[in-house]
């Protein structure tokens, strides 16, 4: 008796963490301040999400930017995650930069601005 009232415990709190569905927050942004034919560092980070499953995509007019580095997956409080991705990159006058997301169903695309 006490293994099955356990395995329902346990199930219960499995559906609700999995039940959860938290969409993420988008942030993009350069490391330094963007200015023209400088060197810099592109970096998207992705945060409060859930459950897991989430693809991010670095792109520059449209075409995924090569080389671009992920850290691993991270958790936070209240079952939800977070990533960042980042790519070195030099931004010429006329090139759009985005970070592209996709979670679940969902997709999203942030523009970066360059403050120029």
């Amino acid at each position: 008796m006490r293994g099955l009232v356990s395995f329902a415990l346990f199930c219960v709190l499995y559906v609700t963490v999995q039940g959860k569905l938290s969409s993420p927050k988008i942030q993009l942004y350069s490391h330094f301040p963007g200015e023209y034919g400088k060197g810099n560092t592109l970096i998207c980070y992705v945060s409060g999400f859930h459950p897991p499953d989430i693809s991010i995509e670095l792109l520059k007019d449209g075409v995924v930017i090569p080389n671009s580095q992920q850290t691993d997956l991270a958790f936070e409080k209240g079952w939800q995650f977070h990533l960042t991705k980042s790519v070195s990159f030099t931004p010429q006058k006329g090139e759009d930069y985005s970070c592209k997301v996709r979670h679940m169903s969902e997709m999203k695309t942030v523009i970066w601005e360059p403050n120029m």
